[in-house]
């Protein structure tokens, strides 16, 4: 993968996704536990690691985006437009003040993007200077008719030089924002390549892959899940448990959310001991050490840390093996705070650090009968449990 020029992604977020069923936009429904839109921005960032990604997303969806960036520390949201053409542009114009010289703009809803793929786009950009846009395309193979509105076959169409474009689609960036921003008044363009091919930009496509296809019905969905549990095979369970005392404070950090009580956790970092427990966990779960390997307390740069880090860090180390969490269960034991009010909130929000379905997050409490330290409300302690499928080595 060559090119000098800074890079960004633009990933389109913004459609109502119908087709796909279940009553929800198709780039947020779960595939094999993880938000579709998660895989997608996954995959982008194990290809691009330094790259800005940019999402673009509809108003009333940004509840669902926003814990994605900002436990990957990526910018805000960008409120999508009325069409799919204003929605990039809308994106274009947000990544503008960091001048990349390059931009990959891709469909959320294809999440099995490949490094390969996109450095063979960037290198045919690199190797030709003159070229504007390059997109991934696969040539038709199957015989194509033209049938009216009856669907009575009226022709057969030659399929020489036809292809199928797929996303991302790179273009260097000014030349992109220039042709996005001349179309808007032209009405809706679901294409870039369409947009570029008004502009009279120089395009050309490079293969494509096949596996990279657009989850668009159910039955893609279905395809998708078979293909992610074929190739994750390799069950593992990860164990954690950690206690931490009581001092002075109005509140305590469990799973993430702040409970008010009469005292707080001591710790280096926030003491959030559920979150520890469930980091040592995942971590277990993939030989990766324990929590004071990768933080160690005597580190001052973690002192009074948020613990989410450390969960997100812990589920980056199962993305990068080609993994994903496929759950986790944590138990809390405390006589106080109450830990039923704040269920829910707990669990959507480690559903959130880890990215993946509320569904496959589990979090209970219970009580020693005022037996040992718990129970004589010294402190508190956690137990976490986390599955995680992996390739087979």
């Amino acid at each position: 993968m060559t090119g000098p020029d800074p890079i960004a992604v633009l990933v389109v977020a913004a459609g109502k996704g119908a087709r796909a069923g279940a009553g929800l936009p198709k780039q947020f429904r779960p595939l094999a536990g993880v938000p579709v839109l998660d895989r997608s921005i996954a995959a982008l960032r194990a290809a691009l690691p330094t790259a800005r990604i940019q999402i673009v997303a509809a108003p009333e969806h940004f509840n669902r985006v926003a814990p994605l960036t900002a436990a990957l520390g990526l910018p805000a949201p960008v409120p999508g437009g009325e069409t799919r053409q204003q929605s990039v542009r809308l994106g274009l114009e947000a990544l503008a003040a960091a001048a990349p010289g390059i931009v990959l703009i891709h469909d959320a809803a294809r999440p099995f993007i490949t490094p390969a793929l996109i450095g063979a786009l960037l290198d045919a950009l690199a190797g030709e200077p003159e070229l504007e846009g390059v997109a991934p395309a696969l040539a038709l193979i199957d015989t194509i008719k033209k049938c009216g509105p009856d669907r009575t076959v009226a022709a057969t169409v030659p399929r020489d030089g036809l292809w199928r474009i797929q996303t991302p689609q790179a273009f260097r960036f000014p030349a992109i924002l220039a042709a996005h921003q001349a179309a808007d008044a032209a009405g809706d363009i679901s294409d870039d390549f369409a947009v570029g091919e008004q502009a009279g930009l120089r395009l050309k496509v490079v293969p494509g892959d096949e596996a990279n296809f657009k989850l668009t019905t159910p039955e893609d969905f279905s395809r998708a899940e078979g293909m992610l549990m074929r190739d994750l095979a390799d069950i593992r369970t990860g164990q954690g448990f950690d206690v931490h005392a009581f001092e002075p404070g109005d509140h305590v950090m469990l799973c993430g959310v702040r409970v008010p009580h009469d005292r707080a956790l001591a710790g280096h970092s926030d003491a959030d001991v559920a979150l520890h427990a469930l980091t040592d966990a995942v971590l277990g779960a993939v030989g990766g050490g324990d929590i004071g390997a990768h933080f160690p307390p005597s580190d001052p740069q973690w002192r009074g840390a948020s613990s989410d880090r450390f969960l997100a860090h812990a589920a980056d180390l199962v993305r990068l093996k080609g993994g994903t969490v496929a759950h986790v269960d944590v138990t809390i034991v405390c006589e106080a705070p109450k830990v039923g009010p704040h269920r829910a909130a707990m669990t959507e929000r480690v559903a959130a650090i880890l990215g993946i379905a509320a569904e496959r997050v589990s979090v209970k409490a219970t009580t020693t009968e005022r037996l040992g330290f718990t129970g004589r409300r010294e402190g508190i302690a956690a137990l976490a449990t986390a599955t995680v499928r992996l390739p087979l080595s």
